[in-house]
This record gives C-alpha cells, sequence and structure tokens, in this order.
C-alpha cells in the first residue's frame, strides 16, 4: 500500500498545530507575567532579563504539554499501526488520516506522541522526587548547622556515606528488579514520605502555637492531607483512588529521594552556619524565641535564593539521569513513553532510522536547557537580593 506524506512545511506545520493548547497557555501566562510582573515578586523579575523569560517559557512549555498531552498529542503513545513501522516523518495513517509526524519507531508507535506523553512521566518523578529530597535535606540540615557539635556530626557522617558512592551506581542498586521485589523501596518510602508532614507539622506549631484555632486547622489539614498522600504512595492505598504511584516509580522516586537528600542536607547545613551568625538571628534569640522557630522563620526564609537555585538544577540533573536509566532498561517499564526509554528503543537501529531518537533527545535537552536558564536567572536576583 502507497502511504501518503507531508512534505517539510506539512510536518512543520502541523506539529506547531498540534500544540496549539499549549500556545495559548504560554500566551496567557506571558500577558499576565508581564503585566503583574512588579507585584509577583521573584518570579516576576525573572521577565527582566532574556535568560529568565527563556528559561520560563521552555519550562512552561513542557508544562503545559504534560497537562495538555491528551490533546496534543494525536495517537496512543501505545498504540501499533503495522503499516507505519519505520515510516518516515510525515507519514500519514491511512485509516485515521492522522500523520506520524516524527514517523515511526520499530514498533509501529508515533514517535510524536510518545515524546508528548513522555514528558507526563518526567514532569511528575523529577520534580517531585527532588521536592522531597529538598523536605528530607532541609529537616536534617537545619538542626546540624544551628546545634552543631554531635548532632551536626552524626548527620554529617551519614549524609557523607551515601554521597562516598557513585551516583550512577548507587541508583543501579536502587532500581535493579531484585531490589523491586523485596520490600526495601516501601520502606525507605515510608521514612522519607513522612519527612513533609514532619517539617509542616513543625512549621505551623512554631509559628501559631499562641494561637491554637488556627493551629488546629493547619495541623488538621496537614496531616489530612498528608496522611491521605502518605497512604497512597507508600501502600498504594488511597481509598478515593486518586494518588497511585507504581512500583517502578516508587522505586525510582526512593532512589532520587536518597541519592539527592545528602547534597541538600550540605548545602542548608552549609547556609545555616553562615546566617546564624547574623544580628536578626541573634534578636530573635534575644526576644526568646525557640531554636526551631528561629531555624524556620528566620533562617530558612534567608537562604531561600540559594535553595531555589539548587532545586532547578537538581530537576535537571534527575532528568538526565531518569534518561539514564530509561537508557539501560532499568526502573520504568520497557514500553513506557518516558524520553530515555524512547532513545534506547530507537538506537538499536539508528544506523539505518536516525529520526526515531532525535525527539526525545531534543525533548529532554531543551527541558534540562530551560531548567539551567532559569537557575542561571534565579541565581543572579538572588545575588541582587
Amino acid at each position: 500500500m502507497q502511504i501518503e506524506s507531508l512534505g517539510t512545511f506539512g510536518i512543520i506545520f502541523g506539529v506547531l498545530a498540534r500544540f496549539w493548547p499549549v500556545w495559548i497557555a504560554l500566551a496567557v501566562i506571558l500577558l499576565f507575567s508581564t503585566s503583574f510582573r512588579e507585584r509577583l515578586g521573584l518570579y516576576g523579575q525573572l521577565f527582566e532579563t532574556g535568560v529568565g523569560v527563556a528559561g520560563v517559557m521552555i519550562c512552561f512549555f513542557w508544562l503545559f504539554t504534560a497537562i495538555f498531552a491528551g490533546t496534543v498529542a494525536p495517537f496512543d503513545p501505545l498504540a501499533q499501526f503495522p503499516i507505519m513501522k519505520n515510516v518516515l516523518p510525515g507519514a500519514i495513517e491511512p485509516e485515521t488520516g492522522q500523520a506520524f509526524l516524527f514517523g515511526g519507531d520499530r514498533l509501529a508507535r508515533d514517535v510524536f506522541s510518545r515524546m508528548v506523553y513522555g514528558s507526563q512521566i518526567v514532569l511528575i518523578i523529577a520534580p517531585a522526587a527532588t521536592l522531597f529530597a529538598l523536605m528530607v535535606g532541609t529537616t536534617l540540615g537545619l538542626p546540624a548547622g544551628y546545634y552543631g557539635g554531635r548532632i551536626d556530626s552524626f548527620l554529617s557522617f551519614l549524609a557523607n556515606l551515601v554521597l562516598a558512592f557513585p551516583v550512577i551506581l548507587l541508583f543501579y542498586l536502587l532500581v535493579t528488579p531484585g531490589i523491586r521485589e523485596t520490600p526495601i523501596p516501601q520502606w525507605m518510602a515510608g521514612v522519607f514520605f513522612i519527612f513533609p508532614i514532619v517539617f509542616f507539622v513543625t512549621l505551623f506549631w512554631t509559628r501559631f502555637r499562641s494561637r491554637p484555632q488556627l493551629l488546629a486547622i493547619q495541623l488538621a489539614l496537614t496531616l489530612l492531607i498528608g496522611g491521605w498522600a502518605y497512604v497512597g504512595l507508600v501502600f498504594d492505598a488511597d481509598p478515593l483512588g486518586i494518588i497511585s504511584i507504581s512500583s517502578n516509580q516508587l522505586n525510582i522516586f526512593v532512589a532520587v529521594v536518597f541519592a539527592s537528600s545528602p547534597g541538600v542536607f550540605r548545602i542548608v547545613r552549609g547556609l545555616v552556619m553562615d546566617i546564624k551568625t547574623r544580628d536578626y538571628v541573634a534578636a530573635a534569640q534575644t526576644r526568646g524565641e525557640t531554636p526551631w522557630y528561629i531555624m524556620l522563620w528566620e533562617v530558612l526564609p534567608n537562604a531561600r535564593g540559594p535553595l531555589i537555585v539548587d532545586v532547578c538544577l537538581r530537576i535537571g540533573y534527575t532528568t538526565i539521569l531518569l534518561g539514564t536509566l530509561g537508557y539501560f532498561g532499568l526502573g520504568l517499564a520497557p514500553e513506557s513513553p518516558d524520553w530515555g526509554t524512547g532513545i534506547k528503543e530507537s538506537s538499536r537501529l539508528l544506523r539505518a532510522y536516525v529520526h526515531p531518537a532525535l525527539p526525545p533527545v531534543f525533548a529532554l535537552m531543551s527541558f534540562v536547557l530551560g531548567l539551567n536558564l532559569l537557575a542561571d536567572a534565579l541565581r543572579e536576583q538572588s545575588l541582587k537580593d
């Protein structure tokens, strides 16, 4: 059967047209952000430089792509069309009349749709795991830097012990199928996922303990929402069926938190050791504020600049690491549309067919580039502050 194909301009126009909800969302965000830039604090300051605008727009592009993946992608990422095996970009699928804009892979799946749906996996695992690592590292780094002494020595020893392992080897050990079949990932998740609950309970307690009614509401919401997420993530037992995570994703999630937390811990510890000597900390101590109040409400807000920059860079590192794991066939299921798995699948026939490898490579590269540009802009603004 003769397969019709779009020309070069048809492919370009087709790709741009498929992203129509993303373009509309980006236009709204850009208009809103520039109009109210002065009222948006640090976020608004990012739009003062071209680097900041580029970083924000690239990150938002992939965020909205993940949100509107069902509209942007013309096909199911797992759907196979035997006649479209390894077809070149622009080939039109006879039954649906839809074009394989970036061609087909060796299993006759639409490369464009898999790239689009792959953004959902990357934008769920990498940022969420990094934020959990931030919670763990911050919760442990604050007392280590503030108190010093034996607490600092013990926690620093644990952090250095984890950092002594090569990162890629550590990830390889934590995501292998043998580990996945043991209860170790679930035990680790049970420990790590309790840190955000502890952090926010302590945060609200130190701030509003003199206002019992407000404190009770905040603690109740924290325990309710935190417990709901904890049960869904750790035990996959969400009664509403909203929060759920597969065993493969839990493995990767735990591995990212375990490997990233010591780095966050060292950054927070160093910042606290510097900030705790400032005059406003001494003033809070003179007022009789508790150590945890000072750590959470005096020290941590003044360390937000470097921490925000580190989070952006760490999400980028995690994205690259997820791609590396996918390339080696570790972690996610083989049929997963994530970008690393897409690169791995297409590399088997790279000499004969180059087109299936390029979209996931470009997607991974552009998202990490956006995060790096965003981190650079945030670093400049934090230095000004």
